[in-house]
């Protein structure tokens, strides 16, 4: 077991003090408020988007690089299939801060942000890279309240469903919010960043947009959704409420999970799984019928363990489908952006990769599960080899040094790829030139 996270956790209760807490993540040089007090987590519009942990929201603030960037973690997801939302923050060279996606600006939040106010100047401007994204859109009319002297920056091409609204129907202050200039040297920040959008990529009901920006000085790719990485121990900031993790590594409803280290490793690999292909290959659903059976017999029956309710079973071939998915910490992109998304217009994701990789960065900060990610342009490229995996045409991206992902955990994804083409409910791919 991994002697990083047996140190972090010590022996570990849910119950572990407030104050214990605190210590041991700011040993590892992370932050949380030294109040750390239920109601400065509250978040009230969760039900905009109702995502758990609903109407509490613990922040975790870390240090990425000294005296210039910093990540701010939360958690959200469904029936505890829980990943890290992260909001990323820039020392600007003439003093004060820029802002890209922000999340829920808690008081905790907003006092973790305000020590970085205090000491480097105000927040000047917040980024909305994503257009179709309302994970993030939704959190970033009342961040900005909060920073009443900031520019908003949005991606260009705004949408919502069912209506189309207006930004400022969804909150964005209207006298304070512009897209994202089309040429990023005409951005006020353009001195010390360099910006890419991918898309509009129609989908159909709206379209995909996702804004990359590299900060110069560091050589720090920012982005959304487009790559990512999966760290093989749960993120420190899952660690604040292990019962989502435990929840997950149970076997079935007869199980007495113990908080562990292991049982938390075993839990996150699943919620892993879940989050990255819905349903994946090493996941077997269990009838109905069997399923009201055994939540009757559950060792668990309350609210919170879902009355007992547990309709899956794992194959034993789990722990080796993440694996195949971690593969050392690799760069991917997401299965479901693969599956839906980008192979829709492949040469719009080329070109944009082919743009973003003449920054010559060091290190990607993405808003979900690991950062930062240590890495290069040339391993960016290739985390997009599967456009090109079914062309005969050659491609500087074609060398994926078997980079793919299993074919039998897509089965699900593809099934829904081709189930809104057949509909009409989206539009037909378009070819690489």
């Amino acid at each position: 077991m991994s002697e990083r996270i047996a140190e972090m956790v010590g022996t570990p209760t849910i119950d572990q003090t407030a104050s214990g807490l605190r210590a041991q993540l700011e040993s590892q040089g992370q932050q949380i408020h030294p109040s750390i007090r239920s109601q400065d987590w509250s978040w009230p519009f969760w039900p905009v988007v109702p995502l758990y942990p609903y109407g509490q929201r613990r922040t975790l603030r870390k240090e990425v690089v000294k005296g210039e960037i910093w990540t701010f973690e939360q958690i959200q997801g469904v029936l505890y299939v829980i990943v890290p939302i992260r909001m990323t923050v820039i020392k600007l060279s003439e003093g004060g801060l820029l802002v890209y996606a922000p999340v829920a600006p808690t008081s905790e939040c907003i006092q973790l942000v305000n020590e970085l106010v205090a000491a480097h100047g105000d927040v000047k401007y917040i980024i909305l890279p994503t257009a179709s994204g309302l994970e993030h859109k939704v959190f970033v009319g009342p961040f900005a309240r909060r920073f009443p002297n900031a520019q908003v920056f949005v991606s260009p091409n705004q949408w919502s469903f069912p209506v189309n609204l207006p930004l400022s129907w969804l909150g964005l202050p209207a006298k304070r919010t512009q897209p994202l200039p089309t040429n990023s040297s005409e951005a006020p920040f353009a001195d010390q960043f360099d910006y890419a959008t991918l898309g509009p990529i129609d989908l159909g009901l709206g379209a995909f947009e996702e804004t990359a920006l590299h900060h110069k000085r560091s050589r720090t790719l920012l982005v959304t959704d487009s790559v990512i990485s999966v760290p093989t121990e749960p993120p420190d900031i899952l660690q604040l409420d292990p019962y989502p993790l435990l929840f997950h590594a149970k076997d079935d409803v007869f199980e007495q999970v113990e908080d562990t280290p292991a049982n938390r490793l075993k839990g996150w690999r699943r919620i892993v799984l879940f989050a990255i292909y819905f349903r994946p290959s090493a996941l077997d659903v269990i009838s109905l019928g069997q399923t009201v059976s055994n939540a009757l017999k559950a060792i668990d029956r309350s609210k919170k363990a879902y009355y007992g309710v547990y309709p899956w079973r794992w194959k034993s071939t789990w722990s080796q489908s993440f694996e195949a998915l971690h593969r050392g910490g690799r760069l991917f992109v997401a299965p479901i952006l693969q599956a839906l998304i980008f192979n829709r217009e492949p040469q719009a994701v080329f070109d944009w990769v082919d743009t973003a990789s003449r920054w010559n960065f060091q290190r990607i900060i993405p808003c979900h599960f690991d950062s930062p990610i240590l890495t290069n342009a040339h391993e960016f490229q290739k985390a997009f080899a599967f456009l090109d995996r079914a062309s005969s045409e050659s491609s500087p991206l074609a060398d994926s040094d078997g980079q793919f992902l299993p074919e039998e955990d897509f089965k699900v994804l593809r099934g829904l790829y081709d189930g809104l083409n057949k509909l009409g409910i989206t539009p037909p791919p378009k070819s690489k030139k």
